[in-house]
């Protein structure tokens, strides 16, 4: 009877994990109606970006891993600081560190031209 009981619990979280991850609501062309060239704006803008420093490519993917794995991708990370709140941009280990802010901005600017308030800057860096 002892032996059964982990093999009961092993069996339910199994089953529970399954559940939680074919539930998932993402999707590729979630913004193709409310924004249909999204994705074009970004990759036209990344690809100008990584033209001028080569470098720029890691930059953004690093910048993406720092803002998922503090506290996830949630665009913390491009927060400015404030008189009460310092953001994780200039947090102690990013600070002087990660760099690429400038291209998301700009990313933004372009993508608010073409769908005004449609777009978080959270799926722009995701």
């Amino acid at each position: 009877m002892a032996i059964l009981v982990p093999q009961c619990l092993a069996r339910l979280m199994l089953i529970l994990l399954l559940i939680g991850v074919s539930n998932a609501q993402l999707s590729s062309n979630f913004y193709s109606s409310s924004c249909p060239n999204l994705l074009s704006i970004i990759r036209t803008a990344v690809n100008s970006a990584v033209s001028s420093d080569s470098r720029m490519g890691a930059s953004l993917l690093r910048l993406h891993f720092h803002d998922c794995f503090v506290a996830g991708c949630d665009a913390s990370v491009l927060l400015d600081d404030t008189a009460n709140f310092t953001g994780e941009k200039t947090a102690g280990p990013n600070n002087n560190s990660l760099r690429g802010f400038e291209v998301i901005d700009n990313i933004k600017t372009q993508v608010e031209a073409a769908c005004p308030g449609v777009v978080s800057c959270a799926d722009m860096l995701t």
